[in-house]
């Protein structure tokens, strides 16, 4: 399980997607996330696919990877779907026991289901594609403009970063920590779920030793480089925007501003 989780990994390429500037890749993702949001009917999300599947065609990741970061989160999106099927009033389909199934509520738990199916995916396209340090640069430049307001721009970029390369590291550590105690007996598998997460508790201590260890180690290496933050910083590379990156952006403008239209289009 913890090896299907794929939030913060990098997959190394050469394609169009990698590429591409980190600021046009970090924009694109906002107005993905953004765009899941006004979607109303199911049809648009026939769009979503289409882009997700390109996206994923163009970067040349393979799929299987893509849908493994699902697996952790299946249990998020199964308890979506059933309070939605159960909780929502309409037209009774079925009644099992107390509960009711009905028309709108099945619509609506398949609806939210699929949004939270992309919106996963999707967002995963953004770590797999983009390398920490590009991403770092890339969040540090769309925040410098709020530097006049006193926004810590270079702070919150290396922060966000770091937390998100922390993720690959801290479940490799809970992998290492979860094996050596099933060398001496610990048993993490059997019984129902609050057995298994009660046998999990052990996990706790020592996971959280060795990333404040790894964040000391970390704090003191930067410091051995006299790391003083973004002000006189230099940079190995630089960003440049070129007319890929424009041909990107506007296209993924005009293609999330269709999807967004949707929710208003009866109106117009």
């Amino acid at each position: 399980m913890l090896k299907d989780i794929t939030i913060g990994q990098y997959f190394p390429g050469d394609t169009f997607v990698h590429k591409l500037d980190p600021r046009v890749k970090i924009l694109i993702s906002i107005m993905f996330i953004v765009s899941l949001f006004f979607i109303k009917d199911f049809y648009v999300y026939l769009f979503i696919f289409g882009f997700i599947l390109f996206s994923i065609i163009l970067s040349k990741i393979p799929i299987r990877f893509v849908l493994k970061g699902l697996k952790p989160l299946m249990f998020i999106i199964i308890i979506t779907f059933v309070i939605n099927v159960f909780l929502t009033k309409g037209e009774v389909l079925y009644t099992i026991g107390p509960l009711t199934v009905t028309k709108e509520g099945l619509s609506q738990a398949v609806f939210m289901a699929l949004r939270l199916i992309f919106l996963i995916t999707g967002t995963s396209l953004l770590t797999l594609t983009t390398s920490p340090i590009s991403l770092t640069d890339g969040i540090e430049r769309l925040l410098s403009p709020f530097k006049k307001i006193g926004l810590p721009a270079h702070e919150l970029a290396m922060m966000m970063t770091i937390a998100l390369r922390f993720i690959p590291t801290l479940l490799e550590e809970t992998d290492k920590i979860m094996k050596a105690q099933m060398a001496r007996g610990a048993d993490f598998e059997s019984g129902n779920v609050i057995n298994r997460a009660k046998n999990l508790v052990p996990l706790l201590v020592p996971l959280f030793v060795n990333a404040f260890r790894r964040a000391d180690e970390l704090a003191i290496a930067m410091e051995a480089r006299c790391y003083r933050g973004g002000e006189n910083r230099t940079r190995l590379n630089e960003l440049s925007f070129d007319k890929q990156d424009g041909l990107a952006l506007i296209s993924a403008i005009i293609f999330f501003g269709f999807v967004i239209s949707t929710k208003y289009i009866d109106y117009i």
